[in-house]
């Protein structure tokens, strides 16, 4: 799978990052980084421990990866649940959360697949 594909796979935006850095080589190496990045796992033990502001900051950031790698489909979600935290509040993050976990998932398998 190459990097198109691998776009197309996880419904990501792959003309919007290309557009932006024209090199696909950069996009690749910046995707492949995408997994090492802690912000997934500090957002999950965030909102385990019930700790509205680490769960934001986590949140936050996520959104700002997800944004610049042009990850649409999972970028929503994140948005969302990062509104909730802004509020100060964990009401709805549950459902929420289980959809970004699902989707997040989905794009690491997906970004492994490439070649």
């Amino acid at each position: 799978m190459d990097i198109k594909e691998c776009y197309e796979a996880m419904h990501g935006d792959y003309e919007d990052i290309f557009s932006r850095l024209r090199n696909n080589a950069l996009i690749i190496k910046l995707v492949k980084k995408f997994e090492s990045d802690q912000s997934y796992a500090e957002l999950k033990q965030g909102l385990a421990d019930k700790d509205v502001e680490k769960a934001f900051r986590a949140a936050h950031t996520l959104k700002g990866i997800c944004l610049n790698l042009g990850f649409a489909q999972l970028t929503e979600d994140v948005v969302n649940i990062t509104e909730i935290l802004r509020s100060g509040k964990l009401e709805g993050t549950d459902e929420l959360f289980s959809k970004i976990q699902t989707t997040y998932e989905n794009t690491v398998a997906t970004i492994k697949k490439m070649d």
